[in-house]
């Protein structure tokens, strides 16, 4: 199977289990052993809020400098790129980065510490309801926390054509962060654990395409296309 079509078969297996995990109502099930009646008691812990979820957001940000940085002083993991790749690198990244909020924007389910049965005023309804408000204040779904990592998935497409090891321990890297900020705010009655899953399938989404749209748009692949139909 080629790199494009295993990465669009992950796509679609992803698609298919969040669907289940959806369906299946895992969500409240898995949430309901974290909080209670009186809310979420690591809610205010230190180390959910301050060092997971404060902490999170600056090194996010720290790891986005780094990579802009990076397109006029390459570091040692850009080895081998060219500005045009490390540029995509960072323009790929950006739009993982905007798209939960854009998300984020229009939808009106509201977090797991906002339900009555937390202590809250909502009722819980699926993100999959379009337009059915729950009472709460929304705008929710998915988790723009874990998009702070999952956003960094750009990498593992641009460093694996040259350098395929350095591509999967990004990739591990990016994933085990995602998926402890993903922790942090369920444990915290932030989010529900498909808000965090659904942040890292569109930004794998998101990155496919920016990718997709590189290669396409590649000079050198332009070029051999001509000398081809030249010859």
């Amino acid at each position: 199977m080629s790199g494009w079509r295993r990465d669009l078969a992950w796509l679609a297996a992803g698609f298919l289990l969040l669907g289940g995990w959806d369906l299946g109502g895992a969500d409240l099930a898995v949430t309901r052993g974290f909080g209670s009646a009186s809310g979420f008691a690591l809610r205010e812990a230190w180390w959910t809020r301050d060092l997971l979820h404060e902490g999170g957001r600056r090194l996010a940000w720290a790891v986005l400098l780094g990579l802009v940085v990076g397109i006029w002083r390459p570091l040692p993991v850009f080895a081998g790129l060219t500005r045009r790749e490390r540029v995509g690198w960072v323009l790929i990244t950006l739009a993982a980065v905007l798209l939960v909020p854009a998300v984020k924007r229009v939808s009106v389910t509201s977090c797991p510490w906002d339900l009555a049965e937390f202590g809250g005023m909502a009722q819980y309804v699926s993100h999959w309801r379009w337009g059915v408000g729950d009472g709460g204040p929304g705008h929710c779904f998915p988790s723009g926390h874990a998009a702070g990592a999952f956003a960094f998935l750009s990498g593992f497409f641009v460093l694996r054509p040259r350098h395929p090891g350095w591509a999967r321990g990004w990739l591990a890297g990016v994933l085990g962060v995602g998926a402890l900020f993903g922790w942090a705010q369920l444990a915290r009655g932030a989010h529900y654990p498909s808000h965090t899953l659904w942040s890292a399938w569109g930004c794998w989404a998101v990155c496919l395409a920016g990718h997709g749209v590189m290669e396409i748009t590649n000079p050198a692949r332009r070029k051999a296309a001509l000398q081809c139909a030249d010859g």
